[in-house]
């Protein structure tokens, strides 16, 4: 088997345990004759499936009866939409812009034509950081994205919202570390799986009950959070095999630690390749210091051309996604959950082999 290494932005590196199980189960799953996208997503063998993968989400993020978890499509571009639709309550929503995916759901709430408010951003500095935040406490709801992969950027805390609800984009930090949604006033979380959750094609929402009566009746049916809420998202026929796959993910965090321990691994990961950007005067990076994302490590060479050539040579020696968004430019490494230490120890070595060759 040649593996290459991934560090693609996503849909990204998924652990290759998770994807043996998946391989053992393609063609009979539990001994049953079929695949699992071969089936009524109304029978039983799927509807227990669903339903694990629900229960396994509540134990990892500890969410109590007060939150709903559906499971929909579209990806973050239908959610940049689907969050104004069902949430703007005839007041004021409140955007931070840490880059191009609060851009593009600041665009939505624009073409919606709802009352929005951009409070905070770091557009000045090319999202090199995340801004200081003073949300009110009377907005219908806070909107940020919690990790910004193009320009390597993450919310080390999430702001206080005094009491209004906090949307958080966690497309590209989901399932990557501990969150207390009481606390921290969450009304609603979502992300895509194709970065930590799995294979494309599921959005995973967490949402407050209580936010869902603030629907209006000129939303589409499906589009509504309550229809899917109130159908165990089952009110169209979901992603079944997607959904397999993410309950799979969630087994795999699970044995290894749990929300807690998969959040230690990915500091250990980037305290390594930060830890040696910082200690050779080959490389930049984007991102401040106290914003940069556990996520996607942004840098680059001292020119372009040198950064084409490491992106090539990178390949040569089996790694791959290396090339930073067209956006920016340069170099990015994403070392999302299924990433290995092992994995970023061997491009640590190669980055430095690279300057010394270079340099």
């Amino acid at each position: 088997m040649n593996r290459v290494l991934n560090f693609s932005a996503g849909p990204s590196a998924i652990d290759l345990s998770v994807l043996k199980r998946a391989k053992d189960d393609f063609l009979d799953y539990n001994g049953l004759g079929f695949n699992i996208m071969e089936v009524s997503h109304r029978g039983k063998v799927y509807d227990q499936i669903h339903n694990e993968a629900i229960g396994k989400i509540r134990k990892l993020y500890n969410l109590d009866d007060d939150y709903a978890v559906l499971f929909v499509q579209g990806g973050g571009h239908m959610q940049f939409a689907q969050v104004p639709m069902n949430l703007y309550n005839g007041g004021v929503a409140e955007y931070v812009n840490t880059g191009v995916w609060a851009t593009k759901a600041i665009k939505e709430a624009k073409i919606l034509g709802i009352n929005h408010k951009i409070i905070a951003s770091s557009e000045d500095t090319k999202f090199d950081h995340i801004p200081e935040i003073n949300f009110s406490s009377t907005a219908d709801y806070c909107y940020i994205c919690s990790n910004n992969t193009i320009y390597g950027t993450q919310y080390k805390t999430y702001p206080d919202t005094k009491g209004s609800p906090l949307v958080i984009d966690a497309s590209s930090d989901l399932l990557s570390r501990e969150i207390d949604f009481k606390a921290n006033d969450i009304g609603l979380l979502w992300g895509g799986a194709q970065k930590n959750a799995g294979p494309a094609g599921v959005t995973l929402v967490i949402v407050r009950k209580d936010l869902l009566d603030r629907v209006k009746d000129n939303v589409p049916t499906i589009l509504r959070y309550k229809t899917q809420a109130d159908a165990n998202s089952l009110a169209n026929t979901p992603p079944t095999f997607g959904i397999y796959m993410l309950g799979l993910v969630l087994d795999w965090i699970i044995q290894n630690g749990e929300l807690n321990g998969i959040s230690e691994k990915n500091q250990q990961k980037a305290e390594l390749i930060y830890g040696f950007l910082d200690s050779c005067d080959f490389y930049t990076t984007h991102a401040q210091t106290n914003s940069r994302s556990l996520m996607n490590v942004v840098f680059k060479c001292p020119n372009e051309n040198l950064d084409k050539e490491f992106v090539a040579q990178a390949e040569k020696n089996n790694m791959i996604g290396l090339k930073g968004h067209r956006n920016l430019g340069g170099l990015r490494a994403s070392i999302y959950n299924a990433v290995s230490l092992e994995s970023v120890k061997i491009l640590v070595d190669f980055m430095s082999e690279f300057a010394k060759k270079n340099g």
